[in-house]
C-alpha cells in the first residue's frame, strides 16, 4: 500500500517495524510505544527536513494547481496540490 500512494497519490508512508511482532496485541502498545519514542521523534524530526520543499507559483505569484515537478535521474514526477 506504501508504494501505491506514493506513485498515485504523491503520499509518501513509512512503515516501521520496532520489534519481531508485525501485529502486537493492543495491551502491548503502551510499552512498545515508551521503548521507541525518542528514537521516532527523532527520526521523525530528521525526516521533515529533507528533500525539496516548496511552492510552485506563476509570475504573479499565485500557486500552479496540478503542475507537474521532475527531477532529472529520477524517475517519478509528482503534481503540486490544489
Amino acid at each position: 500500500i506504501n508504494d501505491f500512494s506514493y506513485l498515485h497519490t504523491n503520499c509518501f508512508e513509512l512503515s516501521i517495524y520496532v520489534g519481531c511482532d508485525k501485529y502486537p496485541h493492543e495491551s502491548e502498545l503502551p510499552e512498545e510505544w515508551e521503548n521507541n519514542r525518542e528514537s521516532l521523534i527523532v527520526f521523525m524530526e530528521q525526516v521533515v527536513h529533507r528533500g525539496i520543499k516548496g511552492i510552485v507559483k506563476d509570475v504573479h505569484g499565485k500557486g500552479i494547481p496540478n503542475a507537474v515537478i521532475s527531477v532529472e535521474g529520477v524517475n517519478h514526477d509528482i503534481r503540486t496540490g490544489k
